[in-house]
C-alpha cells in the first residue's frame, strides 16, 4: 500500500496537471483558484502587510489598547503604504487595486496584529471610499477620494441611541434653506470619530416619507456646528475609538441622491460586514498562533502544558475548525 504522504503527493501532482490542463484549454479566459489558494500578487500582498503590521503596528499594540487610540505613526504607516485607499483609482492617489478580495485579505492579516488597526483600514476601504466612489458626483471624487488615499481618516455616521439594529428609524433630520441642506441631531457608537476628517452622515431630508426620505450627506471635520461627544471605554479594539458625534445646524452636502441613503446604507454596510468577517478571522488566527508557542514555553509538574493530552484536544480542536 502507499503511504500517506505518497498518496498526498500523487494528489497535488494530479492537482497541477488538472490546473495547467485548464489553463490550456482555457487561453481566452481567465483561471480562478479556489479562495484557498492566494495567486503571486495576492500573497506579495498578504507578505507586505504582515511585514508592516510587525514591524510598525505590532510594537504599539498594547500602548494603543491601554490608552485607548491609535498610534499617530500607526496611522502614518497605514497611508503611506496605500492601505487606506486600497481600491481607489490611481488618478485619485489611490493603489486602484481592482479586486475586492485584496481589501479582505489586508484587513484579515491586520486583525491578526491588532484588530482596532484593522477596523480603522476596513471601514476605510470598505465603507466610505465605497461610499464615494458608488454614488459620489465627479467632482466629489476628485475633491474627497483624493483626500482619503492620501491622509484623511473617514467617519460612517448612521447609529443612533434609537436607531441601532432598526437602523432606518433616524431621528437626525436635515432641513434644506436656501440651496444648503443643515443637520440636526445625534449619532451614537461611531467608530474612527474622533480623528475622522471626512463624515458620511446619514439623516432624514423628508420625514413625510419614513425611510424613504433618509439622505446620505457629507461635512468635512471643522464644520461649524459639528462636535465630538463622549468616548466609549470598550473591553476590546481599543485602538479604534467609538464616540458620539453631534450635529447643531452643520451645513452638508448631499452625497447621491435625496431620498436614496436608505439604499446607499444597505449596499455599503454589505460589504463592510464581509471586513469585519476577515477581521474576526484573523483575530482568532492571531490569538491561535501567540497560544501555541507559550503552551510550549509555559510548565507545570516538570514539563510543557503543551504535553498534557487535555490541552492537546482544545489547540487541535481550535486548529482544525480554523482550516
Amino acid at each position: 500500500m502507499l503511504s500517506r504522504g505518497t498518496r498526498l503527493l500523487r494528489s497535488l501532482n494530479n492537482f497541477g496537471r488538472s490546473l495547467r490542463f485548464c489553463h490550456h484549454q482555457q487561453k481566452s479566459s481567465t483561471l480562478h483558484l479556489p479562495l484557498t489558494f492566494l495567486s503571486e500578487d495576492e500573497t506579495a500582498m498578504r507578505d507586505s502587510v504582515r511585514k508592516l503590521a510587525t514591524e510598525k503596528i505590532e510594537p504599539f499594540v498594547k500602548k494603543m489598547d491601554e490608552d485607548g487610540k491609535i498610534d499617530p505613526s500607526c496611522l502614518d504607516a497605514l497611508f503611506q503604504s496605500g492601505l487606506m485607499g486600497i481600491e481607489v483609482e490611481e488618478e485619485y492617489g489611490g493603489t486602484g487595486v481592482e479586486q475586492f478580495f485584496t481589501t479582505v485579505l489586508v484587513i484579515e492579516e491586520l486583525s491578526k496584529v491588532d484588530a482596532g488597526v484593522a477596523l480603522i483600514c476596513d471601514l476605510q476601504n470598505t465603507v466610505i471610499i465605497n461610499a464615494f466612489r458608488r454614488f459620489a458626483s465627479k467632482q466629489q471624487k476628485e475633491k474627497y477620494l483624493t483626500k482619503l488615499a492620501k491622509d484623511s481618516v473617514g467617519s460612517f455616521c448612521l447609529s443612533e441611541s434609537e436607531a441601532g439594529t432598526d437602523a432606518f428609524s433616524l431621528r437626525t433630520k436635515a432641513v434644506k434653506k436656501g440651496d444648503h441642506y443643515f443637520l440636526n441631531g445625534q449619532k451614537m457608537w461611531i467608530s474612527n470619530s474622533e480623528y475622522a476628517k471626512i463624515f458620511v452622515v446619514f439623516a432624514n431630508a423628508e420625514p413625510s416619507k419614513g425611510y424613504k426620505g433618509i439622505t446620505a450627506f457629507i461635512v468635512e471635520q471643522g464644520t461649524p456646528g459639528l462636535s465630538i461627544g463622549k468616548k466609549e471605554s470598550k473591553l476590546g479594539i481599543r485602538s479604534s475609538s467609538t464616540c458620539a458625534v453631534h450635529f447643531d445646524d452643520v451645513q452638508a452636502e448631499v452625497l447621491g441622491n435625496v431620498g436614496e441613503g436608505y439604499k446607499y446604507a444597505i449596499a455599503l454596510l454589505n460589504e463592510g460586514r464581509i471586513g469585519i468577517g476577515a477581521q474576526m478571522v484573523g483575530l482568532a488566527q492571531g490569538c491561535f498562533d501567540r497560544t501555541v508557542p507559550y503552551t510550549l514555553q509555559r510548565k507545570q509538574f516538570g514539563k510543557p502544558i503543551y504535553e498534557f493530552q487535555g490541552l492537546q484536544h482544545q489547540i487541535a480542536e481550535i486548529g482544525r475548525a480554523h482550516v
